[in-house]
């Protein structure tokens, strides 16, 4: 009989085969979701997961059960049994080197841009190589001709074989203070998902709001808001914490994946866990990657610095997010209903869940306490004068010093050191564009033809959002989104006669709305969509009820309350 992932399954889409050589997708990470590598199941085991770049291969429930009697290869044993257990085993067999045709469309855009596009006048030599290589590197992160980082990274070589940029220039982005907090939010993730706190917070909100369907919903939907300021990455939420736990609510209801069954219960809890992930981590300015990148490059191109970012990206934040949290899982009970309307098991299966767990740790509590500091330190960060990075810089040492990490455990968050090397990368090409005047050319270009059609300031600022949401069906990551595009609409917001601050907070806040609209849109979306409860044909047609929904909803109220 075929072996099964005794786990929640989060695509990778790798190539599985069982010890019986049947073909199944591998359920390992939601990382290596461009590695196409094959793997074979030996002796129900996987090898070195980690090196799949999985970053919760060490602490994921990755042990391999045999399928339930008279369950179908397609709806697989699923439940979440706490604690990690030590990597499992794997063999691995990996293409090398670059894909060809990706690579060649990605070369192709740039040197179309670079010699059969006319530069414009009043447009540099220098400015407009940098944008022709920009262009091939976002176009290569997309098609996916070599791992993002190493993508990157031949990139910023070329600029610096060409000349294009000095090797200062190219590197200089390394030194960006934003770039070091996303990274350190990453290691702030392990340490929830490592010490169990993620769950046990998550696990209380059902055992007190889990007697229906609904109150399921809104239990998981609240306690990721709860988390999500001192947890700032959505990929880390979902794989990490609420995907397991969906899946065994599943599990209890005979609720199963890529089967029919999956309408009772799962298909219901993933869609609102994941259209709720958007306004949750547009609540908070920490609670996701993408928002520390684009108040970076918004800055850089509006030339403004903004007092107190997290206290004031909250109060701009706070009225539209909060409503369009609260509405979400009640308009989707009716949009795409479960079957299953009641779940009175749900709260004793949580409490039972919750005595296995016992008190919390003494780690749990380091986890609570220093992350809590970290969020004061935060909000008051101006009045004591210490930056937001440096506050994570201290958070993590407490970690190190304290043991809740250890430093493999940082050496091993190779999403961290990955995302450090492409997002250096954006940055520093963005903020060369910028400082040649590339951007601010294209923004005075389009804020003339928008004005040329005699639109009004909010009119321009709806269209340029609009347009900015709808490119996202074009990425398949919102940090790429934000590298490529926030810059340039930022400039051509300001250009319209919007507000800087303004300009730079609402497109912020769209870059998180748009993170459920296709299965690729973001990597919380590949978590769940790596389930099988959803298909996807409701996966595209949720995602764009919901996405434009979640849209006017934040942009109709939004303005109201700025």
């Amino acid at each position: 009989m075929a072996t099964l992932l005794k786990r929640a399954p989060v695509v990778c889409g790798l190539s599985l085969k069982t010890s019986s050589g049947a073909k199944k997708k591998c359920s390992l990470s939601p990382m290596c979701i461009k590695t196409n590598k094959t793997i074979r199941v030996l002796n129900g085991q996987f090898k070195n997961a980690e090196s799949l770049g999985n970053p919760f291969a060490p602490l994921a429930n990755l042990r391999v059960s045999r399928a339930r009697r008279g369950v179908t290869t397609k709806a697989a044993d699923i439940a979440y049994e706490g604690p990690a257990e030590p990597a499992p085993v794997v063999e691995e067999t990996k293409q090398v080197g670059v894909k060809i045709v990706p690579a060649l469309f990605a070369v192709g855009v740039g040197l179309i841009v670079r010699y059969l596009i006319p530069i414009p006048v009043g447009v540099s030599v220098q400015a407009w190589q940098l944008l022709s290589i920009f262009l091939a590197t976002i176009t290569g992160l997309v098609a996916g001709p070599l791992p993002v980082g190493a993508w990157a990274f031949c990139a910023l070589t070329f600029t610096v074989v060409t000349k294009t940029l000095t090797f200062q220039q190219a590197f200089a982005a390394y030194l960006n203070d934003v770039i070091w907090l996303i990274v350190i939010a990453f290691f702030f993730a392990r340490g929830f998902v490592k010490t169990g706190l993620g769950n046990r917070v998550a696990t209380i909100f059902v055992k007190y709001l889990g007697k229906s369907t609904l109150g399921l919903a809104y239990g998981l939907t609240l306690s990721e808001m709860l988390i999500s300021p001192a947890m700032p990455s959505t990929t880390a939420r979902a794989g990490g914490v609420y995907l397991p736990i969906i899946s065994s609510l599943g599990d209890n209801a005979k609720s199963y994946p890529n089967d029919p069954s999956a309408r009772k219960l799962s298909a219901f809890l993933t869609q609102a866990q994941l259209q709720c992930a958007g306004p949750s981590s547009a609540l908070f300015m920490t609670a996701a990657a993408q928002n520390m990148l684009t108040m970076k490059l918004g800055q850089e191109v509006a030339g403004i610095t903004i007092a107190s970012p997290w206290l004031t990206w909250l109060k701009g934040a706070c009225v539209p997010a909060m409503i369009t949290l609260l509405l979400t899982p009640l308009l989707l009970y009716y949009v795409y209903p479960p079957e299953i309307k009641s779940t009175p098991e749900a709260p004793a299966e949580a409490d039972k869940k919750l005595k296995a767990m016992g008190p919390m740790s003494r780690d749990e509590k380091v986890v609570c306490g220093v992350m809590g500091g970290a969020l004061v330190l935060w909000v008051l960060g101006d009045v004591v004068g210490i930056a937001p990075a440096v506050t994570a810089m201290v958070g993590l040492c407490a970690f190190l010093l304290l043991g809740v990490l250890e430093w493999q455990d940082c050496l091993n968050e190779s999403s961290a050191w990955d995302t450090l090397s492409w997002f250096a990368v954006l940055v520093g090409m963005s903020g060369m564009l910028n400082q040649l005047g590339l951007i601010k050319f294209f923004a005075d270009a389009v804020a003339a033809t928008l004005a040329s059609w005699a639109l009004g300031q909010w009119q321009c600022f709806f269209v340029l959002h609009g347009v900015y949401y709808i490119l996202h069906y074009l990425f398949a990551s919102q940090t790429a989104h934000v590298g490529a595009l926030a810059p340039a609409f930022v400039g051509m917001l300001v250009a319209s006669g919007v507000n800087p601050l303004l300009a730079i907070l609402s497109i912020a806040y769209n870059t998180n709305y748009f993170g459920g609209i296709t299965h690729y849109s973001s990597g919380q979306s590949a978590v769940y969509f790596g389930t099988g409860y959803v298909t996807l044909p409701d996966y595209f047609k949720v995602g764009a009820i919901f996405g434009t929904l979640n849209f006017l909803l934040f942009f109709t109220i939004g303005p109201i309350w700025w």
